[in-house]
């Protein structure tokens, strides 16, 4: 089982140390302030009041010991210093992976510089999640896996009725690549639900099929929706 320290419990840091504890893993909840340790101690493994700007303060918790650490707290004034110096010390105390959040590309920045394996920045990706949604509802939910390039689960259009492959010519119309289809049971399959994990030139493609498309955001977002 993994081990998370999770450092400063404001909305993302409480609402993932929950999230992290309801998925069975062991979380050390940590925050300065008495009421908010207070009212998430029931919820996580461990929860305890201290300054994370103290390395030894951390050791002693055994925060040393923890597989992945996150640095949720605040970004104004001192509550970025503090966050600064958290990391520096999950650093020195051999912590493996050490997520930081961020609020803008330059704070960052700076977490990288000091330690940070890597950054998370909820409000842009939150804006970017909402943006490319409004922009194309039609797309169920998308895996990104290199910048600008996701696997996404796209219903298939009624347009798509009834044609194969072939005829859809995805690559050549829109620049992507079918890579499997679920369809649900009903007319078009006697079993309960089925995989084609290879489409055919000659599969034939029903409204409602749901198609694993692989390409670049913005031809994605392209895909017919009726």
């Amino acid at each position: 089982m993994k081990r998370f320290a999770v450092i400063g419990l404001g909305r993302f840091g409480k609402k993932l140390a929950i999230a992290l504890a309801m998925s069975g893993a062991e979380v050390i909840a940590i925050d300065r302030e008495r009421e908010i340790i207070e009212d998430i101690r029931d919820q996580v493994s461990h929860a305890v009041r201290l300054d994370s700007t103290d390395i030894e303060a951390l050791r002693a918790q055994g925060v040393d010991k923890v597989d992945v650490a996150i640095v949720g707290m605040g970004e104004r004034g001192r509550a970025f210093e503090s966050a600064i110096l958290t990391v520096v010390n999950l650093k020195q105390l051999g912590v493996p992976k050490i997520y930081a959040r961020a609020a803008d590309l330059t704070a960052g920045e700076v977490f990288s510089a000091v330690g940070a394996t890597e950054v998370i920045y909820p409000e842009i990706e939150t804006a970017q999640r909402w943006a490319y949604k409004l922009i194309a509802p039609h797309i169920d939910e998308k895996i990104d896996f290199a910048p600008g390039y996701s696997l996404a689960r796209v219903k298939a259009a009624d347009s798509f009725h009834g044609k194969t492959v072939r005829e859809l010519q995805l690559r050549q119309k829109y620049n992507v690549n079918l890579v499997a289809i679920k369809r649900e049971s009903g007319p078009h399959t006697e079993e309960e639900d089925s995989i084609i994990n290879v489409p055919m030139p000659d599969t034939v493609i029903y409204a409602g099929d749901i198609l694993m498309v692989a390409g670049t955001d913005r031809d994605l977002a392209r895909l017919p929706q009726e």
